[in-house]
C-alpha cells in the first residue's frame, strides 16, 4: 500500500484558511472498496480505532505530561467514547477530539486549547467512477498561540509525522477488508 505525503487538497475545507496555520500537512492513500460505498462516518469511526499500539502508549504517555501544565488530556468529564457510539457528528467530542465540521466526504476534527489548536481533515475522495480507485487523504493542520504551542509541537512534529501514515495505512486495511 502506498501512502505517499501531499499538499494540503484545495477542496479540503481546511483549505480556505490555509495561510492563518502555521504548520500543515497531508498523506493520502488509495483504496479500492468492491460492491460497496463508504460513507464519511465509517472513515470517522475508522480514525479513532486505526492507531498503532506504540502510537497510543506515546499518546498515553504524552497526557500524563501536558496534564502537568493545565493542557487537555481528552480524559476530561464527557469525552470517553468508544469507537461504536461515535457518530461523527458536528459538536461531538471524542476523546481529545471535537468535530469541527462534516460533509459527505470529510470530516474536520480537532481542538482548540491555550498553546496552540488543532485540525485534521479525512478527506474522501469518492467522486470518480465507481470503478476507479478512490483516495482518503489525513491533513493536519497546527496554529500557535504562544512560545508553548511551538515547544510543545517541537518533539510532536516527528512523531506525529510517523504515526499518521500508520494511521491511514491501518484505516484503509479496516475500511476494505470491513474489520
Amino acid at each position: 500500500m502506498n501512502i505517499k505525503k501531499v499538499e494540503l487538497p484545495e477542496e479540503s475545507v481546511l483549505s480556505k484558511a490555509k495561510k492563518d496555520f502555521d504548520y500543515i500537512d497531508s498523506f493520502k492513500g488509495e483504496l479500492t472498496v468492491i460492491g460497496e460505498e463508504i460513507n464519511i462516518t465509517e472513515i470517522g469511526k475508522a480514525f479513532f480505532t486505526s492507531g498503532p499500539k506504540w502510537g497510543k502508549k506515546m499518546f498515553a504517555f504524552r497526557n500524563k505530561i501536558v496534564g502537568f501544565f493545565g493542557l487537555k488530556t481528552g480524559n476530561e468529564a464527557g469525552s470517553e467514547k468508544s469507537a461504536n457510539d461515535v457518530k461523527c457528528e458536528v459538536g461531538e467530542r471524542i476523546g481529545l477530539f471535537k468535530v469541527f465540521d462534516k460533509t459527505n466526504n470529510e470530516i474536520i476534527l480537532g481542538e482548540d486549547d491555550k498553546h496552540l489548536d488543532f485540525r485534521v481533515s479525512l478527506l474522501f475522495d469518492k467522486n470518480k467512477n465507481p470503478k476507479d480507485v478512490k483516495s482518503l487523504t489525513i491533513s493536519t493542520t497546527v496554529k500557535y498561540h504562544s512560545w508553548l504551542g511551538i515547544l510543545y509541537f517541537l518533539p510532536v512534529r516527528p512523531f506525529h509525522q510517523l504515526i499518521v501514515p500508520a494511521m491511514l495505512k491501518n484505516i484503509i486495511v479496516q475500511l476494505e477488508t470491513g474489520k
